[in-house]
């Protein structure tokens, strides 16, 4: 594929933007092989962000901190979109699928039916900075066959308007589609880069579940002010249109997630994903039975 080329346009007009519900602070937690990082969306909020089941933000020097990474676990029933920032992970799946996660890039995995992979570092010192966020798969759809997709840095397209910067992972900005679509949930992904006072706008539909995760510097949304590694829930208000972010006094980066509610029941289990408990008795019988691909 080419190289994604930065598109010069104008920004979207948002008459009626959304306001922030609340604030959440992460939780600090290790994962994999004792992996550390803060949990930002975690299970409780799993309803209010549908179709959205969890955030990960994780960003340290210290290769104690990520060295030993994560060995072969299972999944099931969603999607994992692991976003890096710096660093290099290497992943393998039962599926066959093996790939390199390097500075920028996206690792895109539907884990359906079942699969069972591996995120190890392919680093001995260094920062390791980025993201894994979950996102839930439909009741039709958490039986399909896994999938999985590498999008190298070069190939997120980006919006560039007057001192802001979009990398449009998914969904869709100004006028540019982002590297992968979903009908279903119909996800919204933008990684936000702003000048020291720079204003974004983004449309949203009304009744999609929202929010923001500030990473650097920190931003203001309406008369709320949301400093460094907090994210901000967006109130599903009727009648709002979309989000107007401002940058503070210096330069700033955030994530913007959005997508439409699957309204369908949420049972989980560690690493599955389903709609019942019956399903994750199977989704375990199956696991230890050998019956993932």
């Amino acid at each position: 594929m080419t190289t994604a080329t930065p598109v010069v346009t104008d920004t979207a007009t948002v008459a009626r933007p959304r306001t922030v519900e609340r604030l959440v602070a992460g939780m600090a937690t290790s994962d994999g092989a004792g992996v550390k990082l803060t949990r930002v969306l975690t299970q409780p909020l799993q309803r209010r962000l549908d179709p959205y089941l969890m955030l990960d933000a994780f960003g340290t020097d210290n290769p104690d901190d990520y060295i030993a990474g994560f060995p072969d676990h299972p999944h099931r029933g969603f999607e994992t979109i692991t976003y890096m920032i710096a660093g290099r992970m290497r992943h393998r799946d039962s599926a066959g699928h093996e790939g390199l996660l390097d500075d920028g890039g996206v690792q895109w995995m539907t884990a359906g039916r079942g699969v069972v992979h591996s995120e190890l570092p392919e680093q001995q010192d260094g920062r390791m900075e980025g993201f894994q966020l979950w996102l839930n798969l439909p009741a039709k759809d958490k039986m399909r066959d896994p999938w999985y997709r590498d999008i190298p840095s070069a190939e997120i397209p980006e919006v560039v308007a007057e001192g802001v910067k979009a990398r449009v992972i998914a969904g869709e900005t100004h006028g540019v589609a982002g590297a992968v679509q979903r009908e279903g949930s119909q996800p919204l992904y933008l990684d936000l880069h702003l000048q020291p006072g720079a204003r974004f706008e983004q449309v949203l539909p009304e009744g999609h579940n929202a929010f923001v995760y500030v990473y650097r510097g920190g931003l203001r949304v309406g008369e709320c002010q949301v400093p460094v590694q907090r994210m901000a829930i967006l109130a599903n208000t009727p009648g709002s249109d979309g989000i107007v972010l401002q940058a503070g006094d210096e330069p700033t980066r955030a994530l913007l997630i959005a997508g439409r509610p699957l309204n369908e029941p949420i049972a989980q289990y560690g690493p599955f994903v389903m709609n019942s408990n019956d399903e994750i008795f199977q989704a375990v019988e199956d696991f230890r039975a050998g019956r993932f691909t």
